[in-house]
């Protein structure tokens, strides 16, 4: 059986990139675009006053179901760049 979270068709994926990104290249008119939506997915809240990148204060739960999206989005995508001055790289 296949890992946690692993695609039916495996994924082939380019090496990860460490390119920044500016929030004004990211700016679209959606509640995540362009900001670290850490908080929103550890709570799978589309709120936009839950995307924020503070989730160091939530408990053991909802920071497991924010590794699960880390874990999930990993599998599936490239790193293409991180959010610049993003400040929980952890």
């Amino acid at each position: 059986m296949a890992g946690k979270f692993e695609p039916k068709t495996p994924v082939n994926l380019d090496p990860p990139k460490d390119d920044p990104i500016t929030l004004e290249e990211l700016a679209q008119a959606d509640v995540f675009v362009g900001k670290d939506a850490s908080r929103a997915l550890a709570k799978s809240s589309k709120e936009p006053e839950d995307v924020l990148p503070e989730w160091q204060d939530l408990d053991e739960t909802r920071k497991g179901v924010l590794n699960d999206w880390i874990t999930f989005f990993s599998k599936r995508y490239n790193i293409v760049g991180v959010v610049q001055g993003a400040t929980n790289m952890e």
